[in-house]
């Protein structure tokens, strides 16, 4: 069973850090050349896999029901708590709702050609909404059936777009470099939000149970299996296409249609389209998990059917609201979404593991020898922290017109 819970948790990580957003990587990086965006890649990965400790860390002292809301007030006050809680709404709300936007679109347009109906556009994200909300309320085992599933069958369909892709991979192109220094910092932000599963951390916990043995497992595991992918899709889409096409791409449509120009296939659009559907419903079922946990919570609603279906709601609502009669309002949102992953994700762990420390060392108490503590000491927390202002730079950089946004 806890065997079970491990694999499933592991995939959840997974699943909640490949979105859609993984197709846009190639683009993003077409600038940099192949072994650029590879080390970016791998030290966003090292990054973000630090903060996932850190996160264990802090989770080993708490109650295993704990939210980021819970950790935050504990450590940090009131301030703290409020800090934490907004970028978690923030962020999760916009995510929720563009995966509602996009996902109730193409849901739509599917339902159409099956049925010859003329279905009102709005109709597919109310279902979308309505089909994820019922699974998450029914809880995080749910939850990891149906990812599992989905991981397994999207899988399945990136095997078999390396099948196709792979004879067409060029290794001229793969030598390639940066067009320009600047284009690394514009990168970043795409690359970072890429890495994003930290939201799910507690809902994880309160599946698998405070064993950090077994957590610190699926957090290294979980986060490793987008990287490998990541890199194996990286290898595809830049030994397939020259630096030069890849920057004239317009768009994901124009890249999709490229590569399949290229491989003198039309079933590679098939499976890039079939693959955005599948991530875009794991990383939702990831996110929204995690949303619903946060605001369980939050409002401290019990595990009853009536109270679940409320923290369903309140999870759920707005963010089919502003889908619904506000899109430009989550779009722009969406434009803040690596600052705001930057809070969650980086800096709260670290002020909260540092402020963790400094109680137990004021106290007397033997950290290493009592608990799980992350490898790097003090300075690891420095340096996590100065690649979170890095990250945030390179995005406000963007916003003001000063280097390229991608």
């Amino acid at each position: 069973m806890q065997k079970n819970k491990t694999i499933g948790s592991m995939l959840i990580v997974a699943g909640t850090t490949i979105g859609a957003g993984m197709l846009a990587l190639p683009i993003a990086s077409a600038g940099l050349g192949f072994t650029t965006a590879l080390l970016l890649i791998l030290a966003t990965w090292a990054l973000m896999t630090y903060t996932a400790l850190l996160m264990l860390e802090l989770h080993q002292y708490a109650n295993k029901d704990a939210t980021l809301n819970t950790l935050a007030k504990r450590i940090l006050g009131k301030k703290g708590q409020y800090i934490a809680n907004f970028s978690m709404v923030f962020l999760f709300y916009a995510l929720c709702a563009a995966y509602i936007a996009g996902g109730g679109a193409q849901l739509q347009e599917k339902l159409t050609a099956l049925t010859s109906m003329d279905i009102a556009p709005q109709a597919g994200s109310v279902l979308l909404a309505i089909m994820v909300a019922t699974i998450v309320t029914l809880g995080t085992s749910t939850v990891d059936k149906l990812n599992r599933v989905l991981f397994t069958v999207k899988l399945i369909v990136l095997a078999s777009l390396f099948f196709v892709l792979t004879p067409y991979v060029r290794g001229q192109h793969l030598l390639d470099m940066p067009i320009e220094q600047g284009l690394i910092i514009s990168a970043l932000p795409v690359i970072f939000t890429s890495f994003g599963f930290h939201g799910s951390i507690p809902s994880i916990v309160k599946y698998v149970g405070l064993d950090i043995r077994t957590l610190r497992r699926v957090m290294i595991v979980g986060a490793s299996l987008p990287l490998v992918i990541y890199i194996g899709w990286q290898l595809l889409s830049q030994g397939v296409m020259a630096q030069s096409a890849l920057l004239n791409s317009e768009g994901l449509p124009g890249f999709v249609a490229s590569i399949s120009s290229i491989a003198h296939s039309p079933q590679v659009s098939t499976f890039v389209t079939l693959f955005a559907d599948l991530a875009l419903a794991t990383s939702f079922l990831g996110v929204s998990l995690g949303l619903f946990d946060f605001f369980a919570d939050a409002f401290k609603k019990r595990n009853t059917v009536s109270e679940r279906i409320i923290t369903a709601l309140i999870t759920f609502l707005p963010p089919l609201g502003f889908a619904l009669f506000y899109p430009q309002g989550f779009i722009m949102a969406l434009g803040y979404a690596a600052i705001a992953l930057v809070v969650l994700a980086i800096f709260l762990p670290v002020a909260m593991v540092w402020q963790q420390r400094k109680t137990h060392q004021a106290n007397g108490a033997n950290q290493p020898a009592e608990g799980y503590q992350v490898v790097g000491g003090n300075l690891g927390l420095l340096c996590a922290g100065l690649c979170g202002v890095l990250i945030i730079s390179a995005q406000c950089l963007q916003m003001l017109g000063v280097i390229p946004a991608l």
